[in-house]
């Protein structure tokens, strides 16, 4: 499953799965079968959780080994937010890519 997590903008046709909250994508990642996702960063207002949320939520389950690996995209116009998001998506590709070279 191919998850496009953005509150307003429109999924485009290659994704499979829309989310509009970073509660929704991680129940979909705790539950298995996601291969790809599209994280923005801002979703909703201010106490709402983010798509950085959910990168450290991969992050530390790529650290756990209980997250299998997962294509992760970024289309945020939150520049800050972006740096954010790729700093755990690097972090849990290295956690991954060092389980990989181990077995």
């Amino acid at each position: 499953m191919r998850i496009w997590l953005d509150d307003v903008r429109p999924m485009p046709a290659e994704w499979d799965v829309w989310l509009r909250t970073a509660e929704q994508a991680i129940l979909a990642i705790k539950l298995g079968g996601v291969t790809a996702i599209s994280l923005d960063h801002d979703l909703g207002d201010e106490s709402a959780k983010t798509g950085y949320d959910v990168a450290k939520f991969i992050e530390e389950g790529a650290f756990k080994d209980t997250i299998a690996p997962i294509e992760i995209y970024v289309h945020t116009a939150n520049a800050a937010g972006r740096q954010n998001i790729i700093r755990s998506i690097r972090k849990a590709e290295k956690f991954w890519h060092e389980r990989l070279t181990r077995t």
